[in-house]
């Protein structure tokens, strides 16, 4: 269980970092992508910096709440799973539509998938 809620955790983290890592400050960022998506330990983090274990844990836990209070007062990676979800829904129902319309809503659908992910 407890690994399960690691893994939970280094995902959504790295999903805030997706959408907010612009608007943190550089020593965030570089902690944050090192603890979180190299995988790296606070030991190992703390002598590649020379400074204690807690301070990087501390420059976490200040990035991580940073990244929630963003995600809480703007909603983006909420939205963006929302959205996937209706497409998703929206992929399946096309599925069971006869051929003649299902390309041009497949289409439509991939276009709006696009969107969400900047490719316009």
């Amino acid at each position: 269980m407890q690994g399960e809620r690691a893994l939970a955790k280094t995902t959504r983290m790295n999903m805030l970092f997706d959408f907010y890592g612009p608007l943190l400050t550089d020593k965030q960022q570089t902690f944050l992508k090192f603890y979180y998506h190299d995988d790296y330990s606070l030991g190992e983090i703390a002598s590649d910096f020379e400074i204690s274990r807690q301070a990087v844990y501390e420059h976490l836990k200040r990035a991580e709440q940073a990244l929630e209070s963003y995600e809480d007062k703007l909603g983006l990676m909420a939205r963006h799973v929302r959205l996937h979800g209706w497409l998703d829904a929206l992929d399946r129902q096309i599925g069971g539509l006869p051929e003649p319309h299902r390309e041009a809503l497949a289409r439509t659908a991939a276009g709006l998938r696009g969107s969400e992910d900047g490719e316009l």
